[in-house]
Protein backbone atom coordinates (compact mmCIF):
# COMPACT_ATOMS: atom_id res chain seq x y z
CA UNK A 1 0.00 0.00 0.00
CA UNK A 2 1.58 3.65 -0.41
CA UNK A 3 2.13 5.84 1.76
CA UNK A 4 -0.34 8.85 2.29
CA UNK A 5 0.16 12.28 1.80
CA UNK A 6 0.38 14.45 4.82
CA UNK A 7 -2.81 15.55 6.19
CA UNK A 8 -1.70 19.11 6.37
CA UNK A 9 -0.66 18.84 2.46
CA UNK A 10 -4.12 17.68 1.75
CA UNK A 11 -6.11 20.22 3.66
CA UNK A 12 -3.63 23.03 1.41
CA UNK A 13 -5.23 21.50 -1.52
CA UNK A 14 -8.38 21.60 -0.73
CA UNK A 15 -8.41 25.26 0.19
CA UNK A 16 -6.19 25.96 -3.21
CA UNK A 17 -8.69 23.76 -4.79
CA UNK A 18 -11.85 26.05 -3.39
CA UNK A 19 -10.03 29.38 -4.27
CA UNK A 20 -7.79 28.57 -7.39
CA UNK A 21 -5.48 30.95 -6.09
CA UNK A 22 -1.58 30.12 -4.34
CA UNK A 23 -2.30 33.55 -2.71
CA UNK A 24 -5.99 33.50 -1.37
CA UNK A 25 -4.69 30.01 -0.27
CA UNK A 26 -2.50 31.50 1.76
CA UNK A 27 -4.53 34.43 3.22
CA UNK A 28 -7.05 31.94 4.42
CA UNK A 29 -4.22 29.14 6.11
CA UNK A 30 -1.98 31.87 7.38
CA UNK A 31 1.19 30.82 5.59
CA UNK A 32 2.94 32.54 2.34
CA UNK A 33 2.07 32.02 -1.32
CA UNK A 34 5.53 30.09 -1.69
CA UNK A 35 4.49 27.82 1.05
CA UNK A 36 1.51 27.26 -0.44
CA UNK A 37 2.88 26.44 -3.83
CA UNK A 38 6.05 24.41 -2.19
CA UNK A 39 2.99 22.31 -0.36
CA UNK A 40 1.52 21.65 -3.72
CA UNK A 41 4.38 20.62 -5.96
CA UNK A 42 5.25 18.26 -2.75
CA UNK A 43 1.52 16.88 -3.07
CA UNK A 44 2.22 16.10 -6.61
CA UNK A 45 5.33 14.87 -6.71
CA UNK A 46 4.16 12.15 -3.98
CA UNK A 47 1.06 11.63 -5.98
CA UNK A 48 3.19 11.52 -8.99
CA UNK A 49 0.47 13.66 -11.02
CA UNK A 50 -0.18 17.29 -11.43
CA UNK A 51 -3.59 18.29 -9.70
CA UNK A 52 -3.10 22.16 -11.10
CA UNK A 53 -3.38 23.63 -14.37
CA UNK A 54 -0.50 26.82 -13.72
CA UNK A 55 -1.78 29.13 -16.14
CA UNK A 56 -1.51 33.35 -16.32
CA UNK A 57 -4.73 33.90 -15.36
CA UNK A 58 -4.40 31.86 -12.25
CA UNK A 59 -5.04 27.67 -11.31
CA UNK A 60 -7.24 25.25 -12.62
CA UNK A 61 -7.80 21.35 -11.52
CA UNK A 62 -6.53 19.07 -14.03
CA UNK A 63 -8.63 15.67 -14.26
CA UNK A 64 -7.11 14.08 -11.26
CA UNK A 65 -7.30 17.25 -9.16
CA UNK A 66 -11.03 17.48 -9.90
CA UNK A 67 -11.51 13.53 -9.11
CA UNK A 68 -9.47 14.26 -5.69
CA UNK A 69 -11.26 17.12 -5.07
CA UNK A 70 -14.83 15.99 -3.54
CA UNK A 71 -13.05 13.26 -1.92
CA UNK A 72 -10.64 15.17 -0.23
CA UNK A 73 -13.63 18.06 1.13
CA UNK A 74 -16.21 14.60 2.45
CA UNK A 75 -12.96 13.48 4.40
CA UNK A 76 -12.16 16.83 6.07
CA UNK A 77 -15.97 17.48 6.64
CA UNK A 78 -16.25 14.02 8.34
CA UNK A 79 -13.28 15.14 10.39
CA UNK A 80 -15.04 17.96 11.56
CA UNK A 81 -17.99 16.13 12.77
CA UNK A 82 -16.04 13.98 14.35
CA UNK A 83 -13.98 16.11 15.97
CA UNK A 84 -17.65 18.42 16.88
CA UNK A 85 -18.61 14.93 18.43
CA UNK A 86 -16.29 14.30 20.61
CA UNK A 87 -15.91 17.84 22.24
CA UNK A 88 -20.09 17.39 23.06
CA UNK A 89 -19.27 14.00 24.67
CA UNK A 90 -16.43 15.88 26.50
CA UNK A 91 -18.65 18.23 28.32
CA UNK A 92 -21.07 18.11 30.56
CA UNK A 93 -24.38 19.48 30.56
CA UNK A 94 -24.60 22.15 33.39
CA UNK A 95 -28.21 21.46 34.95
CA UNK A 96 -28.83 23.49 38.10
CA UNK A 97 -32.00 22.76 40.43
CA UNK A 98 -33.69 24.14 43.93
CA UNK A 99 -32.39 21.57 46.75
CA UNK A 100 -35.80 20.08 47.20
CA UNK A 101 -35.85 18.80 43.80
CA UNK A 102 -32.95 16.62 44.42
CA UNK A 103 -34.54 13.91 45.69
CA UNK A 104 -37.09 13.43 42.27
CA UNK A 105 -34.41 14.77 39.69
CA UNK A 106 -31.29 12.63 40.65
CA UNK A 107 -32.77 9.00 40.53
CA UNK A 108 -33.92 10.50 37.20
CA UNK A 109 -30.17 11.69 36.08
CA UNK A 110 -28.61 8.39 37.24
CA UNK A 111 -30.89 6.83 34.85
CA UNK A 112 -30.48 9.02 31.98
CA UNK A 113 -26.46 8.35 32.59
CA UNK A 114 -27.47 4.75 32.19
CA UNK A 115 -29.65 5.00 29.09
CA UNK A 116 -26.97 7.92 27.70
CA UNK A 117 -23.31 7.18 29.41
CA UNK A 118 -21.69 9.58 26.22
CA UNK A 119 -23.91 13.02 27.43
CA UNK A 120 -22.77 13.71 30.99
CA UNK A 121 -24.23 15.54 33.83
CA UNK A 122 -23.46 18.01 36.32
CA UNK A 123 -25.76 19.22 38.92
CA UNK A 124 -25.49 22.03 41.29
CA UNK A 125 -28.47 22.53 43.77
CA UNK A 126 -29.21 25.42 45.35
CA UNK A 127 -31.83 26.92 47.80
CA UNK A 128 -32.86 29.40 45.57
CA UNK A 129 -35.92 28.31 43.44
CA UNK A 130 -34.90 30.46 40.15
CA UNK A 131 -32.41 30.97 37.59
CA UNK A 132 -30.48 34.08 35.84
CA UNK A 133 -28.73 33.09 33.09
CA UNK A 134 -27.35 36.28 32.18
CA UNK A 135 -25.30 35.59 35.02
CA UNK A 136 -25.76 32.02 35.82
CA UNK A 137 -23.62 29.69 33.50
CA UNK A 138 -26.01 27.02 33.08
CA UNK A 139 -27.25 24.67 30.05
CA UNK A 140 -30.79 24.69 31.64
CA UNK A 141 -32.27 24.60 34.87
CA UNK A 142 -35.85 23.64 37.42
CA UNK A 143 -37.33 26.22 38.43
CA UNK A 144 -40.18 26.60 41.17
CA UNK A 145 -43.06 28.46 39.53
CA UNK A 146 -45.56 30.25 42.73
CA UNK A 147 -48.09 31.38 40.15
CA UNK A 148 -50.42 29.66 37.83
CA UNK A 149 -51.39 30.94 34.61
CA UNK A 150 -49.84 31.69 31.27
CA UNK A 151 -46.82 34.03 32.01
CA UNK A 152 -44.94 30.41 33.57
CA UNK A 153 -41.78 30.35 31.08
CA UNK A 154 -40.07 26.67 30.38
CA UNK A 155 -41.55 22.89 29.91
CA UNK A 156 -44.32 22.11 32.64
CA UNK A 157 -42.59 19.17 34.94
CA UNK A 158 -45.49 18.95 37.36
CA UNK A 159 -47.92 20.67 40.00
CA UNK A 160 -46.96 20.88 43.38
CA UNK A 161 -49.36 18.92 45.46
CA UNK A 162 -49.18 18.70 49.46
CA UNK A 163 -49.41 16.18 52.23
CA UNK A 164 -48.00 15.29 55.21
CA UNK A 165 -45.53 12.42 55.82
CA UNK A 166 -43.94 11.20 58.67
CA UNK A 167 -42.21 7.29 59.31
CA UNK A 168 -44.25 4.65 59.22
CA UNK A 169 -44.29 3.82 63.15
CA UNK A 170 -46.04 7.15 63.68
CA UNK A 171 -49.12 5.11 62.95
CA UNK A 172 -48.31 2.98 65.09
CA UNK A 173 -48.54 2.93 69.12
CA UNK A 174 -50.60 5.66 71.74
CA UNK A 175 -49.47 8.71 69.81
CA UNK A 176 -50.89 7.04 66.48
CA UNK A 177 -51.57 9.28 63.64
CA UNK A 178 -55.50 8.63 62.93
CA UNK A 179 -57.48 11.66 62.76
CA UNK A 180 -56.30 15.54 62.15
CA UNK A 181 -56.21 16.10 66.20
CA UNK A 182 -53.29 13.73 66.33
CA UNK A 183 -51.01 16.15 64.37
CA UNK A 184 -51.21 18.16 68.27
CA UNK A 185 -48.85 15.27 69.52
CA UNK A 186 -46.48 15.70 67.08
CA UNK A 187 -43.92 18.16 65.87
CA UNK A 188 -44.59 19.86 62.77
CA UNK A 189 -41.74 20.22 60.44
CA UNK A 190 -41.76 23.62 58.21
CA UNK A 191 -39.55 23.81 55.04
CA UNK A 192 -40.02 27.44 55.68
CA UNK A 193 -40.00 29.98 58.09
CA UNK A 194 -42.98 31.28 56.77
CA UNK A 195 -45.20 28.27 57.39
CA UNK A 196 -47.34 29.41 54.27
CA UNK A 197 -47.36 24.64 53.56
CA UNK A 198 -48.84 23.60 56.49
CA UNK A 199 -51.13 26.59 57.07
CA UNK A 200 -52.59 25.64 53.26
CA UNK A 201 -52.73 21.99 54.34
CA UNK A 202 -54.85 22.47 57.10
CA UNK A 203 -56.91 25.27 55.88
CA UNK A 204 -57.96 22.58 53.28
CA UNK A 205 -58.57 20.49 55.84
CA UNK A 206 -60.31 22.35 57.98
CA UNK A 207 -58.07 22.68 60.73
CA UNK A 208 -55.74 25.97 62.41
CA UNK A 209 -51.83 25.89 62.47
CA UNK A 210 -52.62 27.66 65.78
CA UNK A 211 -54.13 24.20 67.27
CA UNK A 212 -50.27 22.92 66.65
CA UNK A 213 -48.54 23.18 69.85
CA UNK A 214 -45.29 22.14 68.45
CA UNK A 215 -43.65 23.30 65.35
CA UNK A 216 -39.65 23.02 63.82
CA UNK A 217 -38.62 25.23 61.08
CA UNK A 218 -35.89 24.24 58.32
CA UNK A 219 -34.39 26.22 55.24
CA UNK A 220 -35.48 23.34 52.77
CA UNK A 221 -38.26 21.13 52.13
CA UNK A 222 -35.56 18.30 51.81
CA UNK A 223 -34.17 19.05 55.23
CA UNK A 224 -37.48 18.76 56.56
CA UNK A 225 -38.44 15.31 54.71
CA UNK A 226 -35.11 14.32 55.77
CA UNK A 227 -36.09 14.65 59.92
CA UNK A 228 -39.52 13.15 58.87
CA UNK A 229 -37.70 10.28 57.66
CA UNK A 230 -35.69 9.97 60.73
CA UNK A 231 -38.99 9.75 62.71
CA UNK A 232 -38.76 13.35 64.69
CA UNK A 233 -41.53 15.17 63.38
CA UNK A 234 -44.40 15.49 60.75
CA UNK A 235 -43.47 17.10 57.42
CA UNK A 236 -45.40 18.89 54.73
CA UNK A 237 -44.50 17.34 51.38
CA UNK A 238 -44.45 17.57 47.44
CA UNK A 239 -46.39 14.34 46.80
CA UNK A 240 -44.00 14.04 43.66
CA UNK A 241 -40.92 14.87 45.03
CA UNK A 242 -41.02 12.33 47.77
CA UNK A 243 -42.38 9.95 45.71
CA UNK A 244 -39.24 7.33 45.66
CA UNK A 245 -39.52 7.64 49.85
CA UNK A 246 -42.75 6.68 49.48
CA UNK A 247 -42.29 3.70 47.32
CA UNK A 248 -39.45 2.99 49.91
CA UNK A 249 -41.09 2.62 52.86
CA UNK A 250 -39.31 5.55 54.10
CA UNK A 251 -42.23 7.68 54.16
CA UNK A 252 -46.21 7.30 54.82
CA UNK A 253 -48.58 9.45 54.20
CA UNK A 254 -51.31 9.14 57.01
CA UNK A 255 -53.85 11.37 55.16
CA UNK A 256 -55.78 11.01 52.27
CA UNK A 257 -56.05 14.98 51.35
CA UNK A 258 -53.61 16.26 48.82
CA UNK A 259 -54.04 19.61 48.34
CA UNK A 260 -52.81 21.81 45.09
CA UNK A 261 -51.29 25.31 45.66
CA UNK A 262 -51.64 26.51 42.08
CA UNK A 263 -47.32 26.29 41.94
CA UNK A 264 -45.30 24.02 39.68
CA UNK A 265 -41.90 23.17 38.53
CA UNK A 266 -40.67 24.34 35.42
CA UNK A 267 -37.79 23.46 33.21
CA UNK A 268 -36.06 26.01 31.39
CA UNK A 269 -33.08 25.74 29.25
CA UNK A 270 -30.51 28.66 29.06
CA UNK A 271 -31.53 31.90 26.85
CA UNK A 272 -27.82 32.58 26.06
CA UNK A 273 -27.41 29.97 23.23
CA UNK A 274 -29.74 27.70 21.45
CA UNK A 275 -29.82 24.27 23.25
CA UNK A 276 -28.15 21.49 21.76
CA UNK A 277 -29.06 18.28 20.59
CA UNK A 278 -27.99 16.32 23.68
CA UNK A 279 -29.10 19.24 25.83
CA UNK A 280 -32.61 19.26 23.81
CA UNK A 281 -32.74 15.27 24.19
CA UNK A 282 -32.64 14.97 28.31
CA UNK A 283 -34.66 17.99 28.73
CA UNK A 284 -37.35 16.32 26.43
CA UNK A 285 -36.88 12.57 28.35
CA UNK A 286 -36.98 14.57 31.97
CA UNK A 287 -40.80 15.92 30.87
CA UNK A 288 -41.84 12.89 29.45
CA UNK A 289 -40.62 11.03 33.00
CA UNK A 290 -42.91 13.59 34.73
CA UNK A 291 -45.33 13.24 33.04
CA UNK A 292 -45.43 9.45 33.38
CA UNK A 293 -45.41 9.40 36.83
CA UNK A 294 -48.59 7.63 38.78
CA UNK A 295 -50.85 10.41 39.08
CA UNK A 296 -51.94 11.45 42.95
CA UNK A 297 -55.61 12.39 43.51
CA UNK A 298 -57.25 15.34 45.15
Amino acid sequence: MKRLPPLPALHTFLITAQCCNFTRAGEQLHITQGAVSRQIAGLEAHLGYPLFHRQARGLSLTQQGQALYPRIEEVFELIGEAVEHASIRRTPLQIKAPTCMLRWLLPKLIAWQTLRPDVPVELTSSVQHGIDFRREDFDAAVVYSPLPGPKRVGQHLFDELLTPVCAPHLLEGPNAINALRDLEQHTLLHPSRDQRDWTHWLSAAGAQLSSIRQSQYFDTLDLAVTVAVQGNGVAIGDCTLIEEDLKAGRLVMPFDLNVRTGAAYMLVGSTRNEPSAPLRELMDWLVKQANTKPAATD
